[in-house]
């Protein structure tokens, strides 16, 4: 199994500012995490190599800052770490995205792509079916388990807010995968000691089959016209009621047409 999973590095949300003029965030000073969605992709190819062998190749796009994160998921036991990053990459929307990433997944075998089900930096879930689309390849998205490999094909469990849906899809793939998926593993000790003998695979756009025109915020169809915080609303009054008081004046405030009758 050649399984490929595509990571992002995100600012943490909780500590989010916003540049009021250029309407985009302010990084600087801003705590970088991984995306949680991918972390658990993460998790589930090193589940899949455990069961059935092969390789694990992380692959992300962003400024040469995202090295630590590959760090520290080759300390968690990925085989290769791949990082695209070249200023032509700047300002890409998801289109863009998935354009440069897919150009790059052209180059390379692999069985199985595992993305998250959206990056919590925007929320668009758009990229992993972007790239699947692109690459001509079958897709399965908002994964709650992958079940097993049988006779070609991923045996999945698909969510949705009232129900599952087990599917086959036919193999190579790619999939989407839900934060709450598992618990990913810590680093250990003996990948966290030979991180001096892991190497990063750097590509640009020289080693692309690329047109700047479809990249970048030139190639970007998607424009931001502004961009704010989530006000904070102030807390709710607390207030002590019976049982009975409390079901009327919950009653009332979702349905205030009714008339609650003693």
């Amino acid at each position: 199994m050649k399984i490929v999973c595509l990571v992002k590095q995100v600012p943490n949300t909780a500590e989010i500012k916003i540049d009021k003029d250029t309407n985009t965030l302010i990084r600087d000073g801003v705590e970088n995490i991984i995306n949680p969605d991918d972390l658990a992709g993460v998790e589930e190819a090193l589940k899949l190599k455990e069961r059935y062998g092969g390789t694990v190749t992380t692959v992300t796009m962003g400024p040469k800052l995202a090295v630590e994160m590959l760090e520290e998921l080759y300390a968690m036991g990925v085989d290769k770490a791949v990082l695209l990053t070249d200023r032509a990459f700047a300002g890409s929307d998801t289109l863009a995205t998935s354009t440069i990433l897919s150009s790059y997944l052209k180059t390379i075998e692999y069985d199985l792509i595992i993305a998250g089900y959206q990056a919590i930096d925007g929320d668009t879930a758009q990229v992993g079916p972007q790239v699947a689309e692109l690459l001509k390849i079958p897709q399965a998205t908002y994964l709650q388990k992958i079940v097993e490999i049988k006779d070609g094909r991923l045996i999945v469990e698909k969510k949705y807010e009232t129900h599952f849906e087990t599917l086959a899809v036919k193999l190579p793939c790619l999939v989407t995968t839900l934060a709450d998926m598992n618990e990913p593993r810590l680093c250990n000790a003996w990948d966290i000691w030979s991180l001096d003998q892991k190497e990063i695979t750097y590509i640009t756009f020289d080693d692309l089959d690329l047109n700047k025109d479809n990249i970048g915020l030139a190639g970007s169809p998607t424009k931001v016209r502004k961009t704010f915080p989530r006000p904070v609303l102030e807390r709710s009054p607390i207030e002590e009621l019976s049982p009975e008081e409390a079901a009327d004046k919950i009653l009332a405030k979702i349905y205030p047409y009714i008339e609650v009758k003693k």
